[in-house]
């Protein structure tokens, strides 16, 4: 049960209408149309909203990662927070983007790493290891900085951290999931 109201667009002052409207506009065909649960409870401070939605597109749309490797990411930190919200949103676009079934169920089932390749376990063991630790340790961090360069490095650290804290405020907030969904992820 959510602990704010889910904010609708007439439920926004006239001045902050255009930041629900860029919102909306921005994850409607993402999210399976209309305003996500996230970004309506998030509406309830619209600046607060719009700084969360700015580094989200960033993450879209901007950072240097292959979208494989995003996925994995998100679904890693989805996985160690035990987030059914970002879960839901994100297996079916980590399939969209070519992250392997095998990978999905290893990640879901809380294996990997294990048994997955070092190019894809890696992503995983980060998000599993920031999340955990509050720091990705140094062996984890040098074959990650080796796959992906310094940049790459930071761009992952970024969307993990993004997910972490996206799903500690919506958890907090208590989110649920849009009606379509379905929890997917072992309770």
């Amino acid at each position: 049960m959510p602990r704010v109201p889910y904010v609708g667009r007439t439920d926004v002052a006239e001045e902050k209408r255009h930041i629900f409207d860029h919102i909306e506009q921005t994850r409607g065909g993402i999210e399976g149309g209309g305003m996500p649960h996230s970004f309506q409870l998030l509406m309830n401070s619209p600046d607060a909203a719009e700084a969360v939605a700015h580094l989200g597109e960033f993450i879209r749309l901007k950072c240097s990662l292959e979208p494989i490797v995003r996925e994995i990411a998100i679904l890693g930190v989805a996985r160690a927070l035990n987030s059914q919200y970002e879960w839901a949103h994100h297996e079916p676009v980590a399939r969209a983007v070519g992250v392997r079934d095998e990978v999905i169920e290893a990640i879901k089932s809380g294996r990997a790493p294990m048994g997955l390749p070092p190019k894809e376990g890696v992503f995983a063991q980060a998000a599993k290891e920031l999340v955990n630790d509050g720091v990705i340790g140094e062996r984890t961090f040098q074959a990650v900085e080796h796959l992906l360069g310094p940049s790459g490095a930071v761009d992952l650290l970024v969307v993990i951290s993004y997910y972490a804290m996206l799903h500690r405020a919506l958890a907090s907030l208590g989110i649920e999931l849009e009606p379509h969904l379905e929890p997917l992820l072992p309770e």
